[in-house]
Protein backbone atom coordinates (compact mmCIF):
# COMPACT_ATOMS: atom_id res chain seq x y z
CA UNK A 1 0.00 0.00 0.00
CA UNK A 2 2.86 2.61 0.88
CA UNK A 3 4.82 1.59 -2.45
CA UNK A 4 1.72 3.01 -4.05
CA UNK A 5 1.49 5.82 -2.60
CA UNK A 6 5.50 6.83 -3.08
CA UNK A 7 5.23 5.49 -7.26
CA UNK A 8 2.18 7.62 -7.48
CA UNK A 9 3.96 10.65 -5.93
CA UNK A 10 7.04 10.29 -8.02
CA UNK A 11 4.90 9.77 -10.58
CA UNK A 12 2.76 13.14 -9.83
CA UNK A 13 6.50 15.15 -9.15
CA UNK A 14 7.91 13.82 -12.72
CA UNK A 15 4.79 15.18 -14.47
CA UNK A 16 5.01 18.62 -12.69
CA UNK A 17 8.31 19.30 -13.55
CA UNK A 18 7.82 17.96 -17.13
CA UNK A 19 5.18 20.68 -17.37
CA UNK A 20 7.35 22.80 -16.19
CA UNK A 21 9.91 22.59 -18.55
CA UNK A 22 7.95 21.96 -21.31
CA UNK A 23 9.22 23.48 -24.47
CA UNK A 24 7.26 24.06 -27.83
CA UNK A 25 9.18 25.27 -30.88
CA UNK A 26 7.65 28.49 -32.72
CA UNK A 27 9.17 27.63 -36.38
CA UNK A 28 8.48 30.71 -39.20
CA UNK A 29 11.14 31.45 -42.21
CA UNK A 30 12.02 34.50 -39.85
CA UNK A 31 11.96 33.35 -36.48
CA UNK A 32 12.85 30.43 -34.58
CA UNK A 33 11.33 30.45 -31.11
CA UNK A 34 11.04 27.75 -27.87
CA UNK A 35 8.22 28.52 -25.82
CA UNK A 36 8.80 27.15 -22.52
CA UNK A 37 5.68 26.35 -19.43
CA UNK A 38 2.71 24.23 -19.71
CA UNK A 39 -0.08 25.68 -19.34
CA UNK A 40 1.39 29.70 -19.22
CA UNK A 41 4.08 30.72 -21.20
CA UNK A 42 6.07 32.27 -18.71
CA UNK A 43 9.42 31.77 -20.82
CA UNK A 44 10.58 32.22 -25.13
CA UNK A 45 14.22 31.78 -26.06
CA UNK A 46 14.37 33.76 -29.27
CA UNK A 47 16.91 31.90 -31.21
CA UNK A 48 17.27 33.53 -34.89
CA UNK A 49 15.41 36.50 -36.62
CA UNK A 50 15.30 38.17 -39.99
CA UNK A 51 18.43 40.46 -38.92
CA UNK A 52 20.08 37.23 -37.88
CA UNK A 53 20.94 35.08 -35.16
CA UNK A 54 20.26 36.35 -31.11
CA UNK A 55 20.11 34.35 -28.03
CA UNK A 56 17.25 36.12 -26.28
CA UNK A 57 15.77 35.13 -22.98
CA UNK A 58 12.08 36.41 -22.18
CA UNK A 59 10.89 35.55 -18.73
CA UNK A 60 7.16 36.37 -17.49
CA UNK A 61 7.99 36.43 -13.72
CA UNK A 62 4.06 36.96 -12.87
CA UNK A 63 3.32 33.81 -15.49
CA UNK A 64 5.89 31.63 -13.82
CA UNK A 65 4.82 32.39 -10.64
CA UNK A 66 1.17 31.48 -11.24
CA UNK A 67 2.39 28.28 -13.49
CA UNK A 68 4.26 26.75 -10.04
CA UNK A 69 1.43 27.61 -7.94
CA UNK A 70 -0.89 26.17 -10.53
CA UNK A 71 1.40 23.19 -10.75
CA UNK A 72 2.25 22.78 -6.95
CA UNK A 73 -1.76 23.36 -6.23
CA UNK A 74 -1.96 20.13 -8.20
CA UNK A 75 0.61 18.88 -6.62
CA UNK A 76 -0.99 18.64 -2.89
CA UNK A 77 -4.92 17.43 -4.34
CA UNK A 78 -3.30 14.73 -6.04
CA UNK A 79 -0.83 13.57 -2.84
CA UNK A 80 -4.01 14.33 -0.88
CA UNK A 81 -6.46 12.16 -2.69
CA UNK A 82 -4.09 9.17 -3.12
CA UNK A 83 -3.08 8.93 0.52
CA UNK A 84 -6.89 9.31 1.33
CA UNK A 85 -7.32 6.30 -0.77
CA UNK A 86 -4.56 4.35 -0.05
Amino acid sequence: MKTTVLIASVVVVAVVLVAMLWGSTYSVPDLVRIDYGLPLRWGANTLDTIAGPVNRWSVDVMFLALDLVFWFATLIVVQFLVSWRG
